[in-house]
């Protein structure tokens, strides 16, 4: 007998399935995602829980399924995330097949949620042993979730000098009018009932290795049994006269968020920075602000991190906006009057009139609290880590935007990555490694950057790529671009060619070359051919 919470429904005929087939059915009312996997059948939740992506759209590559948009895996046996940026699983429901009929059963409550959150073991006050997280961002939360995932009883402290739980801070850029409750990826309520005690502003000002123990800016110190260091990095500095003038800004957090938004309305807006952050502020504010102007001193935007086709169609997309581009020259003066700025000056002699300046050129990982200790950092001040997400100290670990870790896809040679997903499987590897389970970092970067509601996805590392390929077409805006090192693709970037990105994030996942000749012979429209390579 059924419960009445319960519900089966005939969704198809098993012959309208073919292998490696994703179809969206309904049951109840409800999307549920139907996977057919060496005749097998699973039904899963149809939408990524990170922001809701069709799984339908997505790729399969045995039993692991990547959302089309942002990269997040899930297995398909279980629903369990394998793969970030999402922080949650997938729901699983019951399939049986009679007389060549497909069913699926499922839960009422199951059906309406999209995710399903991972059961944790329980604080256990007998257990004293304390793992501290330094760091409020993905990092350190998903270390903590983990840890408590994986049986951890023991006491965790996030301790952070931010003000508010874990935030979505890829959105301060996209969506300026947001709260910042409206973009917190865990509720203080979700961490309590697991056990995890957060600490908002509680910024670290030395640790003692020897002693095991961290002492806090306002004076209150606390020992460890093991440490994870996830400060993060923060926004380099202009070191120009009148760089201390009022409305001069950075973005790192909701207020700065919020504050840029009011102040540039209406108003004289020059970005100083043609970065992700800068390039998307100018996307968000171009029918807000008055005026925009982007100050750079490279040619084109990205050039560094997209190189400069990818850069040319984003500084197009946003002159068609009316945003102003000044490349190839920087700023050397900001002008005032009654403390506030109200021109920028420039190396080539050009004045821009600026009621507020945003700051985006580049970032510093926040590791200034380890200076005179035995801690290895690299000439940037980026914590060395291996693929154990350990230190060169025993018991600490680090990860997130203050590492530099040896990359499989650059032949191991270290690199800082500030993405959000990476920064979340740095995390749960350091876990596991404080479990002692020796677990190697295994991962591709996935980053996307939204400009005027269109989406340039990007996986693989492109550091000291030497020749690109192209397929699809720059000018109208739907493309794909291969970046080659080497004679073989080491990452790809796509504008309108979903689910490209992720499949070729797959093929790089599975340790699989994707050679030059192999990315020239193939069109858009073929691509899938490369998963079979």
């Amino acid at each position: 007998m059924e419960s009445s919470d319960t519900v089966t429904e005939e969704v198809c005929r098993e012959d309208d399935v073919g292998d490696g087939q994703l179809l969206e059915v309904m049951v109840a009312g409800y999307p549920v995602l139907l996977v057919r996997n060496r005749r097998e059948f699973r039904a899963l939740g149809s939408k990524c829980p990170h922001y809701g992506a069709p799984l339908s759209k997505g790729v399969l590559r045995g039993e692991r399924l990547r959302c089309p948009w942002h990269g997040a895996c899930f297995n398909i046996r279980t629903g369990d995330i394998e793969e970030y940026p999402a922080l949650d699983c997938i729901h699983c429901f019951k399939v049986t097949v009679e007389d060549g009929k497909v069913f699926i059963t499922a839960k009422k409550k199951d059906l309406e949620s999209s995710q399903r959150v991972k059961d944790t073991s329980r604080r256990c006050l007998l257990n004293k042993n304390t793992k501290l997280l330094l760091g409020g961002g993905v990092a350190a939360l998903v270390c903590a979730e983990t840890l408590r995932q994986e049986g951890f009883t023991g006491r965790i402290i996030m301790a952070t000098r931010e003000k508010h739980v874990p935030y979505d801070k890829s959105k301060l850029s996209k969506e300026m009018n947001l709260k910042a409750e409206d973009i917190y990826l865990r509720k203080p309520e979700f961490l309590q009932a697991r056990g995890i005690e957060f600490w908002t502003e509680k910024e670290a000002v030395s640790v003692d290795f020897q002693k095991q123990k961290v002492r806090f800016m306002d004076g209150s110190s606390q020992k460890y049994h093991q440490l994870l260091i996830a400060t993060g990095s923060h926004s380099s500095f202009l070191k120009v006269p009148g760089a201390d003038l009022q409305n001069i800004c950075t973005l790192q957090t909701p207020e700065e968020s919020s504050k840029i938004l009011e102040l540039a309305t209406g108003k004289n807006l020059v970005i100083v920075g043609a970065s992700f952050i800068g390039m998307e502020v100018a996307a968000f504010l171009s029918d807000k602000a008055g005026t925009i102007s982007v100050v750079e001193r490279e040619e084109f935007p990205f050039q560094h991190a997209l190189g400069p086709q990818v850069g040319g169609v984003a500084m197009k997309m946003l002159q068609n906006k009316g945003v102003k581009f000044h490349m190839k020259t920087e700023l050397c003066e900001l002008k005032g009057k009654d403390g506030k700025v109200t021109e920028a000056v420039l190396a080539n002699g050009v004045k821009l009139p600026a009621d507020v300046v945003v700051v985006g050129i580049g970032s510093t990982p926040s590791s200034a609290f380890l200076k005179g200790t035995s801690i290895a950092r690299d000439a940037k001040g980026a914590i060395l880590v291996n693929l154990h997400m350990q230190t060169n100290i025993p018991k600490v670990f680090a990860a997130g935007d203050v590492v530099t870790f040896p990359v499989a896809l650059l032949d191991g040679d270290r690199s800082s990555i500030h993405h959000q997903q990476v920064a979340e499987a740095h995390g749960r590897c350091a876990a596991l490694n404080m479990l002692g389970r020796g677990e190697e970092l295994h991962t591709v970067p996935y980053f996307w950057s939204t400009l005027l509601g269109k989406s340039i996805r990007y996986a693989g590392c492109g550091k000291g790529y030497t020749d690109t390929v192209v397929k699809g077409s720059l000018e109208q805006q739907k493309f794909l671009i291969f970046y080659i090192r080497d004679g073989h693709v080491t990452a790809a970037a796509s504008l309108n060619c979903d689910p490209m990105v992720s499949l070729i994030a797959e093929v790089l996942y599975l340790g699989k070359q994707i050679s030059k000749e192999e990315a020239e012979a193939c069109d858009i429209g073929c691509v899938p051919s490369l998963a079979q390579s």
